[in-house]
């Protein structure tokens, strides 16, 4: 059975005449903008959030190590918070970027008690 001619090709299936299918390029960027910054901030904050766990991994007299380790930890998750910013395209020094200062205070306020 073959398919006639005339027959209307099917849209999901690729035409080898036509191989290329034209693509909404500003929805596939906005897309990729997404998933980058998304990747940039989780995999940053994961390595804040890691420097946070190693800080109480230090001996219990070592107040000093532990508050410099969540120290460099909001910054790294301030530079985090800054690439997603800087991937969107927005003004780096805004409000958000004290959102990647959170796992440092955090972990401040925790090594504190």
């Amino acid at each position: 059975m073959s398919a006639s001619p005339t027959a209307r090709p099917r849209r999901h299936l690729m035409d080898p005449a036509r191989p290329v299918r034209l693509v909404n390029d500003v929805s596939l960027t906005r897309v990729q903008q997404w998933v980058a910054s998304v990747l940039t901030v989780t995999t940053v904050g994961h390595l804040a959030v890691g420097l946070v766990v190693a800080a109480f991994a230090l001996p219990a007299g070592h107040t000093g190590g532990r508050a410099g380790l969540a120290v460099i930890a909001g910054a790294f998750g301030m530079l985090g918070v800054a690439g997603a910013l800087a991937i969107h395209r927005r003004p780096i020094i805004s409000p958000w970027l004290l959102c990647g200062f959170l796992p440092g205070a955090v972990g401040l306020a925790l090594v504190a008690r």
